[in-house]
């Protein structure tokens, strides 16, 4: 695609609300969202590894939990130093900061109510059905008004039109 083609695509684009957004954005943003989403797989995982450690823990699985706790990377040799060394991070630790970073470029919006119904414990999807509800029972609302309103005017021509006759 050259660039006249890509100023008229946004050129397009402008005239829908004013967002102009191009194939390239859109591409970047998804691929955003992808690196956040393999982000947040890779944190789970790695709390899942510490979960399991930390449930069968007995003095002999010491050494990987302290690997797993203290290290992000564990092919590094474990002695006191290397517990003691601020560059060391917890790989949790690391990969939430790398999450944090990578979500800086993906603009999501997830609303309140999402978020207390899953703090509630409680499934997200029941948001998203009582929205579309909603959206139902206005757009029925809305089109008997419309009805009512087609038909008053319907009456409104059959009344002048016999009051023509009348006359």
């Amino acid at each position: 695609m050259d660039s006249s083609q890509k100023s008229s695509g946004a050129s397009a684009a402008a005239g829908n609300g004013g967002i102009i957004q191009t194939d390239d954005a859109a591409e970047d943003q998804k691929q955003n969202l992808n690196q956040v989403i393999n982000s947040i797989q890779k944190t789970l995982g790695l709390l899942h590894q510490l979960y399991l450690t930390v449930s069968s823990f007995n003095v002999a699985s010491q050494l990987p939990l302290l690997q797993r706790l203290y290290i992000s990377n564990p092919s590094f040799a474990m002695d006191s130093y290397v517990l003691k060394h601020p560059c060391f991070r917890n790989a949790v630790v690391t990969e939430l900061d790398t999450m944090q970073r990578l979500s800086e470029n993906c603009n999501i919006q997830v609303p309140m109510e999402v978020l207390n119904l899953i703090d509630d414990g409680k499934n997200p999807d029941e948001f998203t059905r009582d929205v579309l509800n909603g959206c139902i029972a206005k757009n029925q609302i809305t089109k008997g008004k419309t009805d009512a309103f087609k038909l008053a005017s319907l009456e409104e021509r059959i009344t002048r039109a016999n009051f023509r006759d009348t006359r």
